[in-house]
């Protein structure tokens, strides 16, 4: 268990930014649904007994996905709040394999090779350290074991990745980075994992949902649009803007694991 953050550091802001929000994220059709659950079913569904983090969890929708299949499954996450949402969504569909775990990401309250499975999900983009936290990763997982980082992911155009970046951190000010394919192959290779595959998918995100999942300010919001409108049209062409704000961005599914000594 991690101590309380500092009133003003990093973490104190992502709690403020979704303390409050905890429930919305339960009931979030995008991050409840995901054409990547079924590969993350099949592959706990194939490790007896296995025992999963789910890092960064969030409103707990990997937990829930894979609470059936494993023996045991750790929801981690910054959040009090949040992880409150999940321990009473599992109690009400009884799944009992779930614990909830509160701390940062960047230093896991877990044994050397303590997990078969560690999947974050949606959840890196507000790390501060994430080359810290990929080791972590690969510290907490067995020999042999595998990782899963889902998340949006930039363009490697600078000016595409600008883009992005600008609207994530009008919309949400715990906001740190989406990373790019190459970056994320990178990172993983140094935090001593083994890249096995990677895809992308295209997510649609929309715009009113988008904003109100996460109370975004007025200002911000109107800043965002603003924003939109004034981009050439390479950019609204290569993230399909709608004149609501509407807009679709890559997601990366990276697998990963950690060779035997």
């Amino acid at each position: 268990m991690s101590e309380a953050p500092a009133k003003n550091d990093h973490g104190a802001v992502v709690e403020r930014q979704f303390g409050a929000q905890a429930s919305a994220y339960l009931s979030s059709s995008v991050h409840a649904q995901g054409q990547e659950f079924a590969q993350l079913r099949e592959r706990v569904g194939a490790i007896a007994e296995a025992r999963v983090l789910d890092l960064g969890c969030g409103a707990g929708h990997v937990s829930f996905q894979v609470a059936e299949l494993a023996q045991h499954v750790v929801a981690y996450d910054l959040s009090p709040r949040m992880l409150e949402v999940v321990a009473g969504a599992a109690a009400e569909r009884g799944l009992d394999a779930i614990e909830t775990v509160q701390g940062v990401a960047e230093s896991l309250p877990f044994a050397d090779n303590s997990f078969d499975v560690v999947c974050s999900r949606f959840s890196a983009h507000h790390w501060r350290d994430v080359g810290l936290a990929l080791r972590e990763v690969r510290r907490v997982l067995k020999p042999g074991g595998l990782a899963a980082f889902i998340d949006v992911t930039a363009s490697e155009q600078p000016l595409f990745d600008s883009f992005l970046q600008s609207v994530e951190m009008l919309r949400d000010t715990s906001h740190v980075r989406d990373y790019t394919p190459s970056e994320w192959a990178q990172m993983v290779g140094e935090a001593g994992l083994v890249m096995t595959a990677s895809s992308r998918q295209r997510l649609r995100l929309d715009f009113g949902t988008w904003i109100a999942r996460m109370r975004t300010p007025d200002v911000m919001r109107d800043a965002i649009l603003h924003l939109q409108r004034q981009v050439g049209q390479e950019v609204r062409d290569a993230f399909e803007i709608a004149d609501d704000g509407s807009f679709t961005t890559d997601m990366l599914v990276l697998w990963a694991t950690k060779e035997h000594a």
